[in-house]
């Protein structure tokens, strides 16, 4: 595994990243929502289990604030990395990569939170599974195209 592909993966990893939370936004507009406060408390919770003090209350909130997305971005990296090293740094077919790295990256996220008892996925509702669904989605759709295009094209011959 060449360390070019690990810098690959965490690139695509970054742009799916990126189009998650621009579907997330988008539905924020479209349904009138408000943002969700699970990366804050995932937040709160790892400070808590590494005992970091973050400070007063009023600090510690606004870090959380801040934390709580770099998390999602940590997520969104590692998946991407992930993705890269059970590849060999290989194109894969857009569908198939789209479908690993999207659940791939929900699956992190979503049992990172289970984990930490910030949310409970066998209390979520349709509607629930559909929104996180849908960026999960985006992030797969976006890092898999990513992916492929940083790859070179495969040849006829084998190597």
């Amino acid at each position: 595994m060449r360390a070019g592909h690990l810098a690959d993966g965490a690139v695509a990893g970054a742009v799916g990243s990126t189009a998650l939370n621009a579907v997330s936004y988008l539905d924020m507009v479209l349904r009138a929502r408000a943002a969700s406060s699970t990366p804050e408390e995932s937040a709160r919770r790892l400070a808590g289990l590494a005992h970091v003090d973050l400070g007063p209350e009023d600090r510690a909130a606004h870090r959380r604030s801040g934390l709580g997305p770099l998390l999602g971005y940590g997520l969104g990296l590692a998946a991407g990395v992930g993705f890269a090293a059970l590849t060999r740094g290989r194109r894969m077919p857009l569908t198939l990569a789209t479908a690993l790295l999207g659940g791939g990256a929900m699956t992190m996220a979503d049992g990172s939170m289970t984990l930490l008892g910030v949310t409970d996925p066998r209390q979520w509702r349709r509607v629930d599974w559909l929104a996180d669904l849908l960026p999960h989605l985006a992030y797969g759709m976006a890092a898999a195209a990513t992916w492929n295009r940083l790859r070179p094209p495969t040849s006829g011959r084998r190597r």
